[in-house]
């Protein structure tokens, strides 16, 4: 099994501690209505509307947002939203991908390029860094879900291909494709999921110290406050020492 993640951890408790709750409100609600407008209203009957309700409930989003955000997916005023994927470079010759729903191109590559340049970076072709990545589902429990090996055995039935655990998480990995199958089946041994999405797992890492990552987590922070952007994922790792500098 693949080692721990430094970034992904990271990634997470930023994700937790930084964002402001009406900007997360808000991006979760729009995927929510995209994936409703795309498929079925119904969760049950539609994986991506489903993991996206699942996503929202575990960052506290209140029911009623959840099913507003349903409901205007099938309104005659509902926005059309374009799913868009920006390949670029941060500072260190750092990999990222920037995830962005938007009703406005132009406005959205403007943005988005202005911030690659203001901190350091430059935003490149599609396909210019994707070839780093690989496409995963991403299913995240805490520590007191089981211990590594019952989470372990429960990932192996469940037909998941990896487990990360430290005193924090389980994070465990599987095919994007089957997101929906691997996390109600961990649902039904393990009870419900912290989070279970698609993600941008590095296949290559680029290790960084202390003045790197500080300087690519500004980018990093800068995207994730554009109202469009949905995801930011980048390909660095940080040792035990530049991660404790950077959590204090």
């Amino acid at each position: 099994m693949a080692g721990h993640s430094k970034w992904a951890n990271i990634q997470h408790r930023k994700g937790r501690q930084d964002a402001a709750r009406s900007k997360l409100f808000s991006k979760l609600a729009k995927e929510i209505t995209v994936a409703a407008k795309l498929g079925d209203p119904d969760p049950d009957k539609n994986p991506r509307l489903r993991l996206a309700v699942r996503e929202a409930r575990a960052n506290s989003v209140p029911k009623d947002v959840i099913q507003r955000a349903i409901n205007k997916s099938q309104g005659g005023d509902a926005e059309n939203y374009e799913e868009i994927r920006y390949e670029g470079y941060a500072p260190g010759g750092v990999a990222v991908i920037v995830e962005a729903l938007t009703d406005n191109r132009n406005r959205t590559a403007s943005s988005v390029r202005s911030i690659f340049s203001k901190h350091g970076g430059n935003l490149g072709e599609t396909g210019s860094v994707a070839f780093m990545f690989d496409r995963k589902g991403q299913i995240v429990y805490p520590a007191a879900a089981g211990s590594a090996d019952q989470v372990m055995e429960a990932a192996i039935e469940a037909g998941a291909e990896d487990v990360e655990s430290d005193d924090e998480n389980h994070v465990i990995w599987c095919e994007a494709t089957e997101l929906a199958e691997v996390s109600a089946a961990l649902e039904a041994s393990l009870g419900e999921a912290e989070t279970a999405k698609l993600v941008w797992k590095p296949n290559i890492t680029n290790e960084l110290d202390l003045e790197g990552a500080q300087k690519v987590m500004k980018l990093i922070a800068a995207l994730e406050d554009d109202d469009d952007v949905q995801s930011v994922t980048a390909n660095f790792e940080v040792s035990d020492e530049v991660m404790a500098q950077l959590a204090g």
